[in-house]
């Protein structure tokens, strides 16, 4: 079945591309595993001078890449151009620090030296999604590269312009052929992928289904994994905060990304006194959002959703909720079910066993759940299968970082909206997945850490 690059906005096929044979999946392989038998070899001033190459030409030609991720999957152009250049910014900052994330680690012993030393593994496997189809697949590349390693992507089958401009990138800096491939194939062929032995590791962004089956296939090779999957991001509100101020942000954070992000907030938990002060303010502030075509009207807040079917799923996952009981106090909605724009909507009064309290929403949905309490608000936040990020809003710094201790979370943020930063571990618990991305931390998920011990030969 041929992949096709359809644009969201205007539902018409950009460009249709054949999938990869089998002869050319064999044929990538075998570049990546001769690639990496010398890039392993190569020093960290060598890799670092080609990374930061890789940063200067996503940072020099924003507006070229920024079009395809639009173009693709439907962000507007002033958000896409900042998730190009956070991809600069990703490849600069491990060019800079890869070397002492990764020099030896001295660890005292009886033996004359002793030491952890972190060494690549081979071919790493990244299945990545569309919403941010850049910055996901960056912030895999750049450590794993620097870490000697050598990329293989196999992307969402609605972004192949985004999966072939990422490959461009490395080649175009100089990069040594077969350093980072992209293949044009469909989620059957995952399967072939990871039970080839040239295959050292996988790491997969996508959805809990899609995190399992991976994890299953790979346990079965007894290959490392990391997975960051689905998140219901709890954004707890307390009687003590700024009730404009932070409606204002909670809008913002749910329209990240037209919503579609792992990360955008979804579940807002409200203490009780101020609970109907700030949902008529939230609600207010998601109307004044404004959308268009995210390639031409630079003036817009989110776009349509990635896909048609996202946006049908989008309603159904709405229309049963209030089924079960949930109360839509902002209507919104899909306004075109054979279109992809779905306008911002809010859901209230929902109780556990509506699909609305299990169920991560990945478009521009709010959840609104009401706390007795602060306590109660955590409860209610932690009453989740996701644990991938949250944030507590609080004039009390003190209090709300003690509360962010009691979120059960990957990353928690006090009085700000929950973002990755390279400097700081990004990943998930419980269904939200598992592993770390970014920081030393992520560098060191796709390497040997080994244990070398010398003793002196006269002993």
């Amino acid at each position: 079945m041929p992949i096709q690059s359809i644009n969201p906005y205007t539902n018409q096929v950009e460009k249709t591309f054949e999938p990869a044979t089998a002869q050319e999946i064999e044929e990538t392989l075998q570049r990546a595993q001769n690639a990496f038998q010398a890039w392993r070899t190569t020093s960290f001033l060598q890799r670092s001078t080609l990374m930061q190459r890789a940063g200067d030409e996503l940072a020099g030609n924003t507006d070229y890449y920024a079009k395809i991720i639009s173009l693709e999957m439907g962000k507007p152009l002033a958000q896409a151009r900042g998730e190009v250049n956070k991809c600069a910014m990703v490849c600069h900052y491990y060019a800079q620090h890869a070397e002492a994330f990764l020099q030896d680690e001295e660890i005292r012993t009886s033996a004359v030296r002793s030491f952890i030393s972190f060494e690549p593994l081979g071919a790493i496997l990244a299945v990545m999604p569309w919403n941010f189809p850049f910055w996901q697949v960056f912030r895999f590349a750049a450590p794993a590269l620097m870490a000697g390693n050598v990329g293989l992507l196999k992307h969402a089958s609605n972004v192949p312009q985004c999966a072939l401009a990422i490959q461009e990138v490395f080649d175009k800096v100089g990069f040594p052929e077969g350093c980072f491939q992209s293949l044009l194939i469909g989620s059957k062929e995952v399967e072939h992928l990871i039970k080839d032995e040239r295959v050292k590791a996988v790491t997969l962004t996508g959805s809990e289904g899609a995190g399992a089956k991976v994890a299953s296939l790979a346990g079965n090779e007894i290959k490392k994994t990391v997975l960051e999957l689905g998140g219901s991001d709890a954004f707890v509100v307390l009687a003590d905060a700024d009730v404009e101020a932070v409606a204002k942000k909670a809008a913002n954070a749910r329209l990240i990304n037209t919503g579609q992000s792992c990360i955008a907030a979804k579940r807002f938990i409200l203490e009780k006194p101020i609970a109907e002060e700030f949902l008529a303010a939230f609600a207010k502030n998601m109307q004044k959002k404004r959308t268009g075509d995210p390639l031409n009207d630079e003036d817009i807040d989110y776009g349509p959703l990635a896909r048609v079917d996202l946006a049908q799923e989008l309603t159904d996952q709405v229309e049963r909720s209030v089924a079960a009981g949930a109360k839509l106090y902002l209507e919104g909605g899909q306004p075109d079910p054979d279109k992809a724009l779905f306008h911002p909507a809010i859901l209230t009064d929902i109780k556990p066993g509506n699909p609305a309290y299990e169920e991560e929403f990945f478009g521009p949905v709010a959840l609104v759940f009401v706390a007795e309490d602060a306590e109660d608000a955590i409860r209610i936040a932690n009453d989740s299968p996701f644990g991938l990020g949250g944030s507590v809003w609080t004039s009390d710094i003190k209090r709300g970082q003690e509360l962010a201790r009691k979120v059960e979370a990957g990353a928690v943020f006090v009085n700000a909206i929950v973002a990755s930063d390279p400097a700081l571990p990004f990943g998930g618990v419980k269904k939200s997945g598992y592993g770390r991305e970014l920081s030393y931390l992520g560098i060191r998920e796709f390497v040997n850490q080994k244990t070398i011990w010398v003793s002196d030969p006269q002993e």
